[in-house]
């Protein structure tokens, strides 16, 4: 993308006929080079909830293109299966839909999430505004706006929640994880699903994901056998019929680059094993 295309405003249409329009639910995930190694951390995801094809394709587009991963929806059924298959760090919601009530949309956003909401309209009444933030929206965008104003605001509201969740994270609440992030894999705890860091869906048996949750629930901690037994045996029995040690080398072939050198599980002779990688917790 030029740089002549990165300072146009994003409602202007010209010069991007030639290609064609995305629709409907999408992920856009990017193949990291043969041989690279994961990232450190997964990027943040957005969730962009548009009826415009063209508008979804290029805040789709620009934000890739700025090292953030992003999925695009059309309606609101879109976005409700987008937010229960995917862990999503912020939603872009346009309040006008063709043919639903973006309000109503951003009003269950809030009953059932409490991840950060950017609401974007072409409107500019005040009262919009007021209500959108109201409901609890983190920033509102009006339509036209630029590439570089929507990337600041989506940082911004990123930095915001990523200091909030590091509070929470210091209080002694206890409360239920919604997702773990490492070395650029994420686990989702309520979906049970592993994403690698290219973003496709590693499947893991019930055992895997009961030992890979006990690792990121205590990273960078020696988990004894029994430790990790204790805790496979709260889904099922999977774990307890068979040796810990065969379950943690088809975990290592799954999320090591090499299952013979593991880089993440790590084995510490006569105590267990560990996962030496940092952990981000999901609230």
């Amino acid at each position: 993308m030029s740089a002549t295309r990165h300072d146009r405003n994003l409602h202007s249409q010209e010069g991007f006929a030639t290609r064609p329009p995305s629709s409907g639910l999408m992920n856009n995930r990017l193949e990291p080079p043969v041989g690279s190694r994961p990232m450190a951390t997964s990027r943040p995801h957005i969730l962009v909830v548009d009826d415009d094809p063209l508008m979804r394709q290029l805040i789709d587009e620009y934000l890739s293109e700025n090292d953030l991963r992003v999925t695009t929806a059309a309606t609101g059924d879109e976005m409700k299966r987008a937010l229960q298959e995917c862990v999503i760090d912020l939603v872009m919601l346009d309040l006008r839909l063709t043919d639903e009530d973006g309000m109503q949309l951003a009003h269950y956003l809030r009953q059932v999430s409490e991840v950060p909401l950017i609401i974007v309209t072409g409107r500019r009444e005040e009262a919009d505004r007021v209500m959108g933030l109201e409901m609890a929206a983190d920033d509102y965008v009006t339509k036209p706006f630029s590439n570089r104003e929507l990337l600041a605001r989506v940082r911004a509201v990123l930095r915001r929640y990523q200091a909030r969740r590091e509070s929470a994270a210091d209080s002694p609440r206890n409360t239920e994880r919604r997702a773990y992030r490492f070395a650029g894999w994420e686990l989702s705890v309520l979906a049970r699903r592993l994403t690698a860091p290219d973003g496709h869906r590693v499947e893991l048996t019930n055992g895997e994901f009961n030992l890979l949750l006990a690792f990121c629930e205590s990273p960078q901690r020696v988990l004894s056998r029994d430790q990790l037994l204790d805790h496979s045996r709260l889904h099922g029995a999977e774990v307890y019929e068979r040796s810990i040690d065969i379950q943690i080398l088809r975990l290592r072939r799954k999320i090591e680059e090499d299952a013979s050198d593991p880089r993440l599980i790590r084995t510490e002779r006569g105590a267990g094993y560990l996962l030496d990688t940092r952990v981000e917790t999901l609230d």
